[in-house]
Formats: C-alpha cells, structure tokens, sequence
C-alpha cells in the first residue's frame, strides 16, 4: 500500500524541477494526481511518465495566477475523482535579484502574481472542497496544504526584493491558513528550500542579473554544504501531505543542507 492511497492532489508548476518530482512521488505512493503547469508538452511528458509506471495522473494546462485557472484545476479535481485531499503550492517565479532601489513594477507584479496571488487563489478554492472531507474519527485530517516557499523567505538575503518579499508574503499566509483552520481539520505546512537543482535555478543563472545583486547574495554562497534534488523536496512534501503529520501544522520545514544553521 502507499502512503496516499485513496487521496487526490493538486500540484502546481509540476512541468519540472520540484513540482515534477512531487507527482511522480505522490501518484507512486497512490495518490491520483492534478498537475497543473503553464507549459503543456513538459507536463504531458510528466503524465505520460507517471502513467507508464501504473500511476494515476491528469495534466491541466494553467496559469496559477490567473484566479480561472486555479478554479479549473480544484473542479477538475472533484470532477474527476470526487474530492480534494491535498494541494501542493509548488508553482513559483524569480526576479533579477535586484535590490528595491533598482526594482520595477513589473517585476514586483509579475512575482507577486505567481508566488502570493496563485496560492491565495488556491486557498481559497480548495478550502471549501476540503472541508467536505468527512476526515477521521475525530473531524481531523480533512486536508493538508503544502506551500513551497524559500529560505529567502526566512532570510533576508538570499535573493532580491521582489523574491524575498513574495517568499515572506506566501510563508505567513500559509502560516496563517494552518492556525485559521487547525479546528477544521485542516493543515497548512511550509518547505523552505534552499539552492535546488532545477530549471528554474539554472535559468537564473544564465539570466541578466542584477549585477550588485547578485555579488551581494553570491557572498553566502559559500556557506551552502550542497545543492538539493528535487526528489529530496518530494519526500518532505509526501510528509508533510500524508496523515503521518497530523499533528504538524503551519510549521516552516527548512530543506537546505543545513545552509540556513550558518
């Protein structure tokens, strides 16, 4: 038996890096799967992985900020399957590590659309799916939200304004989900990862940086023992997600090697 059998889950951006990892881990541990991502091919070839390895996984091309498209992905959900047990807030967009000096509106915008709008958009239309969750004997383990956040949103630099600001911004409303709703029987973790092996990490290293930015966050650089896998992400999220962490709620799990104890 795996560790999410019977349980249906959404997981954002998972066309790649941590959000791939993760649907591939939870349809493996028997969860059925809604993987919704902006880039259609990626994320079909994800299904078509999952479902070769006998897993249960539905591609949703989406935009999680775009309020519609999170609607869509938590309908398909219970249309599909019947219910909601879990999302996964994956789905995430970095700046040029700009300082706040030098930082321009659309940057701000754009960031804050992804890593604060999307989740609050997913929040919000999951919540009344999962509350319909008849949970276990005593109200509790209705649903679990798994928010994937950053040690930029613990620390201060680690990236730019916009980044640090968003990661912050989305760490305390998961935070605050967890505390709202823990009588409901519902939980809101957060992972905080640091430097990850992913796309998007290598994207932002190839990217027009600011330069003063990026020498400014580069000095800690050194303190980091490694870079993560995405895999390692997907165990803590399967965690943090299954009834093995009923009673872990609105914590914020580091996933960084240890960089965040220097």
């Amino acid at each position: 038996m795996g560790r999410l059998d019977g349980k249906v889950a959404i997981v954002t951006g998972a066309s790649s890096g941590m959000g791939a990892a993760i649907t591939k881990r939870f349809a493996a541990e028997g969860a059925k799967v809604i993987a919704i991502a902006r880039r259609k091919e990626k994320l079909q070839g994800v299904i078509d992985e999952v479902t070769r390895k006998g897993g249960t996984a539905i591609a949703v091309s989406g935009d999680v900020s775009k309020e519609e498209d999170v609607k869509n992905a938590v309908k398909t959900a219970v249309e599909k399957f019947g219910k909601l047990d879990i999302v996964i807030n994956n789905a995430g967009s970095l700046d040029r590590v700009a300082p706040v000096g030098d930082l321009d509106d659309k940057t701000w915008e754009q960031v804050f659309s992804v890593n604060v709008d999307g989740p609050m958009y997913m929040f919000r239309a999951a919540l009344p799916v999962m509350l319909k969750n008849p949970g276990d004997a005593e109200g509790l383990n209705k649903g679990a939200f798994v928010t994937v956040s950053s040690i930029g949103g613990t620390h201060g630099g680690h990236s730019g304004a916009a980044y640090t600001a968003s990661k912050h911004a989305v760490l305390g409303l998961a935070k605050n989900t967890g505390y709202m709703y823990a009588k409901k029987g519902i939980r809101s973790n957060i992972i905080a990862p640091g430097y990850v092996a992913t796309e998007m990490v290598e994207l932002s290293q190839t990217t027009h940086s600011h330069p003063e930015g990026m020498e400014l966050v580069s000095a800690g650089v050194g303190a980091n023992p490694r870079m993560g896998k995405p895999e390692e992400i997907a165990s803590l999220a399967l965690f943090l997600a299954s009834d093995e962490a009923s009673l872990v709620n609105g914590a914020v799990v580091p996933a960084d090697a240890g960089w965040s104890a220097w």
